[in-house]
């Protein structure tokens, strides 16, 4: 197995990504990497939805909701790799298109591994969604090891 020090898992804390989180503990086990638990925060969506507008402090109240969920979620992961006895940190980026800030976060920590999991997407569904996964690929610097969701496994679209 590859000298891997440093392992990086890209969650949006959905089933599908999820489903790689025992993946990248295993291999941050057996390595004894060191495993950086990455989350890129959604994109805020401007204040002026559809001929509306969301006064700032709600704005504010919205956002802070996001933080303080993402932080129960990554607080959640944390222990998970330390109760499995993995060195775990984690790192979240504020938003941006999430392919690319996932390559960066990985590229500036000097990762050997990314580990993100796949919703399995094909044909019109892929092409309307879009994957993240498929771009990370495209584009990351080092080897990524995409984990597909057992529900997506047997469906097609």
């Amino acid at each position: 197995m590859a000298d891997f020090q440093r392992i990086a898992y890209a969650t949006d804390f959905s089933p599908a990504s999820l489903a790689a989180f025992p993946h990248a503990l295993r291999l941050a086990g057996i390595t004894g990497a060191e495993l950086t638990i990455l989350h890129v925060l959604p994109s805020t969506l401007s204040p002026f939805i559809e001929g509306g507008y969301v006064p700032q402090e709600i704005w504010d109240q919205l956002d802070a909701g996001v933080r303080t969920q993402v932080g129960r979620e990554m607080d959640r992961l944390i222990k998970q790799a330390v109760d499995a006895g993995v060195r775990a940190t984690a790192s979240i980026v504020e938003t941006g298109v999430p392919a690319e800030e996932i390559v960066r976060a990985a590229e500036a920590a000097k990762t050997d591994l990314l580990v993100l999991g796949t919703h399995g997407r094909t044909g019109v569904a892929r092409l309307v969604l879009g994957s993240v996964a498929t771009r990370v690929v495209a584009t990351a610097a080092c080897p990524v090891l995409t984990v597909r969701a057992p529900e997506a496994a047997g469906t097609r679209s």
